[in-house]
């Protein structure tokens, strides 16, 4: 179920390309992603779960939050997704490490 922050952010999503931060409940990252459209390619997790694939869907529905970096190409949104990728990495394993008794 979508709650009203994600309603609302998702109306004031741009068309522009850029990146995107899924945030859980807990504020912890749970996917970065880039889009050539951010309207559309966010959009499309929150639109037709039957669409999605299970992995997605068990994603999309921990989503409590999300943030967005507008930037001005395709380029742009691809070194970003890379740079974000390589700051929160580190975190998100860690985050992995926790939750699961097995080595990753």
């Amino acid at each position: 179920m979508v709650n009203d922050l994600i309603k609302e952010l998702l109306r004031q999503l741009p068309e522009s390309p850029g990146c995107y931060l899924m945030r859980n409940a807990r504020g912890n990252i749970l996917y970065v992603g880039k889009a050539v459209s951010l309207r559309g390619r966010v959009r499309s997790y929150f639109a037709a779960p039957e669409k999605l694939t299970v992995k997605t869907r068990l994603l999309v529905e921990q989503v409590h939050d999300f943030e967005y970096f507008v930037v001005s190409s395709e380029q742009e949104a691809l070194i970003l997704e890379l740079n974000l990728i390589k700051r929160y990495w580190r975190l998100t394993m860690y985050c992995l490490k926790m939750i699961k008794p097995f080595p990753i």
